[in-house]
């Protein structure tokens, strides 16, 4: 448990000025409480006459002799000012008190003041680098996780750490401050009635504890469940034309249902089990009041071991410790719910980058000779996908696969991009093994257009800027003419700062790809892959596009996944593939006398 809030706190590191000044502002917060409770004797002994007569002052004998020297110093300086002056000496004493309660607040502001900047740091940089490792993590990652799941962890999990977690901060030094200045108080009256106090305080975190036993596991539950339906959520918003086409509204309805009852049965037993914390311990601190009103009333009444004053004051100074032990036993149930969702954050702080760069990979400067995939096996989890396939592609070259669905096509096109390592043989760019070539500097080099048109919820400006951040006006300008988006740019509202919506459903399929193209041509990539960029398009749609994906693929080297017969025409080598591996290679025209499976394919794109 502890272990894993150390690692939280390891994000506080860059802020451990704000911890230092709030430590050092709640030990003085502890030390003004106690001394708070103390100065309240001698106000009481003025308003109640008790003060005992001095003529001399207190004779210091040594440190055990201290809490008689004080004592009988003060009551000296106070019955010599009560001489002279009662309401003067009662107004003083008032002062003291005032003083000393104002001392303590303020320095509880200024240590939740300085806290606030500790724990809002940690969150931010917490979230920060939950967002870099999610930009890094390979695609298997994400095709094992629930999208609904990660937003809840990096949302509500998140939170739940600020509530539970980072709350109890403030408690770690001013709480047992707190009781250590109050007992040493204690003490200093009564260590008999101290002992008992003692006593109890571990006697009633060690019940608390005990309610609090399962709650790590509950609220691990709900945010689990809250991941679900958050999940359900999304696919819902993202599906919204399947579900009404097919009436599959009930269906999803009752998902959600079952998803939220979950969510509301795990909840219920979770805040039943905490509403236990603060009548059970508030019982037990009364329970100790009592026994303490008992036991201090028989050394007042029947012994005069204790005056009067001093016990209202002691009673005092035990409720001030109590208080906080209280507040930490609390802190024990905000410690189990924010180490679930601790733990749940991890699990993405921990994740294995199974593709980070190599140690001794090198950045590719240019691409100038080829791309070889020599022998290559790939499969997913079990289930194989490529297998020993082998062909090359030289610089300047169209290369276009073709094939069934399932037969390796896009997963070639991942590959390459070393979205996933082959699991045997050599996939070389200029002689140089992927995995021994910086990612970021491949990236550089490769430019992508898919089917599945991906844009995001900004302006076209800044979708278009992805391709080159650095990029003029003139510059986007002259890509959108060239992938023929100008026109219907302009004859947007706002223009190139029209805001596209999600996933640019703003836009027809059309417009959304000639946007992806035209970011394509911005980033002027040595290397272009286009995976069924036509297929999802209308006849009239398709020929725009395609008369910019024309213009796109001049003098670069091009990987073409396709089903249009149209756009794979000029290849300078047609694959086909079957089951993950080449079946036929050659150009269009050889492909016709020499492949079955080619012309079964081709016969296919012409019914179409």
């Amino acid at each position: 448990m502890f272990s894993t809030f150390t690692k939280i706190l390891k994000f506080g590191a860059p802020y451990k000025a704000y911890a230092f000044l709030n430590i050092l502002f709640n030990a003085l917060y502890a030390l003004f409480s106690a001394l708070s409770f103390v100065s309240l004797i001698p106000m009481l002994n003025v308003l109640f006459k008790t003060t005992e007569k001095r003529l001399s002052p207190g004779k210091y004998e040594g440190i055990l002799s201290l809490q008689t020297y004080l004592k009988d110093s003060l009551n000296y300086y106070v019955s010599k000012q009560l001489e002279q002056n009662v309401e003067g000496t009662l107004i003083f004493v008032i002062g003291i008190v005032l003083g000393l309660f104002f001392l303590k607040n303020i320095c509880n502001y200024l240590a939740l003041f300085f806290i606030t900047y500790l724990r809002n740091g940690i969150l931010k940089d917490l979230r920060n680098t939950l967002y870099d490792k999610i930009l890094v993590l390979p695609l298997s990652f994400f095709n094992e996780k629930r999208k609904g799941d990660l937003m809840a962890k990096m949302t509500s999990d998140v939170t739940e750490i600020q509530s539970s977690f980072l709350s109890i901060l403030e408690l770690i030094v001013r709480e047992p401050l707190t009781i250590l200045f109050s007992l040493g108080a204690m003490f200093f009256f009564s260590y008999q009635l101290t002992f008992f106090v003692l006593f109890f305080i571990p006697l009633s975190g060690w019940i608390i504890s005990r309610i609090g036993k399962k709650l790590k596991k509950q609220s691990a539950n709900i945010q689990q469940e809250q991941g679900d339906f958050l999940s359900i959520i999304d696919e819902t918003v993202n599906g919204q034309k399947i579900i009404k086409t097919f009436g599959a509204g009930a269906q999803f309805k009752n998902r959600f249902n079952k998803a939220t009852q979950r969510f509301y049965t795990f909840s219920n037993k979770l805040l039943h089990r905490a509403s236990l914390a603060g009548p059970a311990s508030e019982f037990l601190g009364i329970a100790a009041i009592g026994v303490l009103l008992w036991f201090g009333g028989r050394m007042v009444l029947i012994e005069g071991s204790l005056s009067g004053t001093t016990f209202v004051v002691y009673i005092g100074l035990a409720y001030n410790i109590l208080t906080p032990a209280k507040g930490i036993s609390k802190a024990s149930y905000s410690i189990q719910k924010g180490n679930a969702a601790a733990d749940r954050i991890l699990e993405i702080l921990n994740a294995e980058n199974s593709l980070e760069d190599h140690p001794s990979a090198i950045p590719l400067k240019k691409f100038e000779k080829n791309i070889v995939f020599d022998r290559v096996y790939f499969r997913y989890e079990e289930t194989p996908v490529i297998n020993d396939l082998s062909f090359e592609i030289k610089k300047g070259q169209m290369v276009a696969l073709v094939g069934p669905s399932g037969s390796g096509k896009t997963t070639l096109t991942y590959l390459l991009n070393r979205f996933y390592d082959i699991n045997q043989g050599k996939l070389t760019i200029d002689g140089i093994s992927l995995e021994k070539i910086q990612k970021k500097s491949l990236y550089e080099h490769i430019g992508m257009v898919t089917q599945e048109s991906i844009l995001f919820n900004d302006s076209i400006y800044n979708n278009l800027l992805l391709g080159k951040s650095d990029a003029s006006v003139s510059e986007i300008i002259a890509a959108a003419k060239a992938a023929y988006a100008h026109e219907f740019i302009e004859a947007l509202p706002k223009g190139y700062q029209t805001r596209i919506g999600d996933l640019g459903n703003k836009l027809s399929g059309g417009q959304k790809q000639r946007l992806t193209i035209a970011r394509a041509l911005l980033k002027d990539p040595q290397l272009l892959i286009l995976d069924e960029a036509t297929s999802a398009l209308d006849t009239e749609a398709e020929q725009q596009v395609q008369q910019a994906l024309e213009k796109l693929m001049q003098n670069r080297t091009s990987l073409v996944i396709a089903h249009r017969l149209s756009t794979i025409q000029k290849a300078d080598l047609i694959l086909v593939l079957d089951q993950g591996a080449i079946v036929a290679s050659g150009t269009h025209k050889e492909l016709l006398l020499d492949s079955k499976h080619y012309k079964n394919w081709v016969q296919i794109q012409q019914m179409d």
